[in-house]
């Protein structure tokens, strides 16, 4: 099956008792059952709900995976994930990954005992000097936020199942239009379903896909035990968005490639970051494992003062300045200050990512009225 056919059609059936076409939205939080000896195989909503589980089997589907677990963010999904760790633990990460992730790794688990390694993944054989005994999960993001670095997951993956360790992908960025880690080797796919996968800015909600039951289960017991799952309404709300996704996908996809070549053509533009292009550092690895190269970009102006990135951030008209990304409509981001606040600066700068550094999430407008909108903007500078 196709992936456009999946989108509309996985995980979802008529309504057994009205025929409806929709899955209902089951607004419950228990089940009357028949008898204790008698159990229906719903009795709490924390546990299990029936539109929560139609999406999990959408999503799953889409990641060609076999289970699929919704919570009630992104981060609420990678915090089942390092929960599967335990004191004196290590995790290998990137040095360039989503700020709400290193917060997380830093300020939360750290201090239970958990170490983290940030480091440059971009060549898969910087991994082995950090492999030891202790070593249980790679945690990969790519293209990586905010600086679209690409990292091989074939690579990565090969060298973790000699050592026994589990990979992690976040998907995030690519949706699973463009990628399907599981494909690639890994073992678990994260996905901030805020973003592409709802499409539409109106749901905050995570998911986690595995073939492997054994880690589902784990990943199941402790999603019901610590109880970040998502309601019923945005879980309808999800599945309604997923069955566009492919045509959301495409538009931008093709709207992302107009803006990185025009933006990379300006002359007050000193660099743009997008996989598409042919020099972009390990585009041969995107090509080969992405279908296509997607809506998210990043740039930098030539006149490299904070003030004149801010004065662009504030001029644009149909570009939000907002956090998040993956909607329809196309946002602004300054990284530095809002999706990355939380790395040191110290760390940011060393890792590449400037003060001035500007993130796209290109929507599905016109792309010549987007265009417009920052020629103006740049005129403005």
């Amino acid at each position: 099956m196709k992936f456009g056919t999946k989108a509309i059609h996985a995980g979802v059936e008529p309504d057994p008792s009205t025929g409806a076409i929709m899955t209902p939205i089951y607004q419950t939080s228990t089940y009357v059952q028949e008898s204790p000896s008698k159990h229906k195989g719903y009795a709490y909503a924390r546990g299990a709900n029936p539109t929560r589980n139609a999406l999990q089997k959408s999503i799953a589907a889409l990641e060609n995976g076999k289970f699929g677990l919704c919570f009630s963010s992104g981060m609420g999904a990678t915090d089942a994930v390092i929960k599967l760790l335990s004191p004196g633990d290590e995790v290998i990460t990137s040095n360039d990954l989503y700020g709400g992730s290193y917060r997380m790794f830093k300020k939360v688990f750290e201090k239970f005992g958990i170490k983290f390694h940030f480091i440059d993944l971009t060549n898969s054989e910087n991994i082995h000097p950090y492999l030891n005994k202790n070593t249980k999960l790679m945690w990969l993001e790519t293209p990586s936020n905010p600086l679209m670095r690409i990292i091989d997951i074939q690579a990565c993956t090969m060298i973790a199942k000699k050592n026994k360790v589990i990979v992690a992908v976040d998907n995030t960025f690519a949706s699973p239009y463009l990628q399907n880690p599981l494909d690639l080797g890994a073992d678990i796919v994260m996905h901030s379903v805020t973003k592409y996968l709802g499409g539409h800015s109106d749901v905050v909600m995570g998911a986690l896909v595995v073939n492997d039951e054994k880690l589902y289960q784990e990943l199941a017991f402790i999603t019901n035990s610590c109880g970040a799952v998502p309601g019923p309404q945005d879980s309808f709300l999800v599945l309604r968005g997923i069955k566009t996704l492919h045509l959301r996908m495409e538009r931008h996809c093709f709207n992302g490639k107009k803006i990185a070549e025009y933006l990379r053509h300006h002359f007050k533009i000193a660099n743009v970051y997008w996989p598409g292009f042919e020099d972009h550092p390990n585009h041969a690895i995107a090509k080969k494992q992405m279908r296509d190269f997607g809506g998210m970009l990043s740039f930098t102006l030539k006149d490299d003062r904070l003030e004149q990135a801010i004065k662009l951030m504030e001029s644009v008209e149909l570009f939000s300045l907002a956090e998040s990304l993956g909607g329809v409509e196309s946002l602004i981001n300054h990284p530095a200050s809002m999706t990355h606040a939380s790395i040191p600066k110290e760390e940011r700068l060393k890792n590449g990512l400037t003060d001035t550094l500007i993130r796209l999430s290109v929507g599905v407008e016109d792309v010549e009225d987007l265009i417009a909108d920052l020629d103006q903007a740049l005129a403005a500078l």
